[in-house]
């Protein structure tokens, strides 16, 4: 398989898992209930604590490198072009995407480097970074609205 299929199959996914993701128009959730978003999930993990996301995110866990070393302040500043804005993505599509990275079944690109990272999270840690990154303003491009 080429790289630039490797590439159209990778984007092809996460186009997918994007149609399944957000709603339009987010609803709040009661006083005392999980955020909406982050208490259900299509990865099968519990309801996300966006603080205890943001606690990981920005420290991250048993001395490794935290998700903002890479990815920037909220996820929407990478330190290279190769790594991603993360922040203000869809919720499932990051807990998807470190599940798969923590089982080794991710590949491409700067997989060797996120299995690492993914390696040691638990379900709930996974759950709580994409609570957090899914909530954070995000930076993220589109296709929507292109001439």
């Amino acid at each position: 398989m080429t790289k630039t299929s490797v590439t159209l199959l990778a984007l092809a996914a996460a186009l997918a898992l994007s149609a399944c993701g957000k709603q339009d128009a987010p609803h709040a959730a009661a006083e005392g209930e999980a955020d909406a978003h982050a208490a259900s999930s299509s990865a099968g993990l519990p309801a996300g604590n966006a603080e205890n996301g943001r606690k990981l995110a920005n420290e991250g866990i048993n001395g490794g490198a935290s998700c903002v070393s890479c990815h920037g302040a909220d996820g929407n500043a990478p330190i290279i072009e190769t790594y991603p804005k993360i922040g203000g993505q869809y919720a499932d599509y990051i807990a998807h995407s470190l599940q798969a990275y923590r089982g080794g079944t991710r590949a491409g690109g700067n997989a060797d480097i996120m299995a690492s990272q993914a390696k040691p999270l638990t379900d709930q840690q996974i759950a709580d970074i994409a609570a957090y990154f899914g909530g954070v303003q995000g930076k993220l491009r589109d296709l929507h609205n292109l001439d």
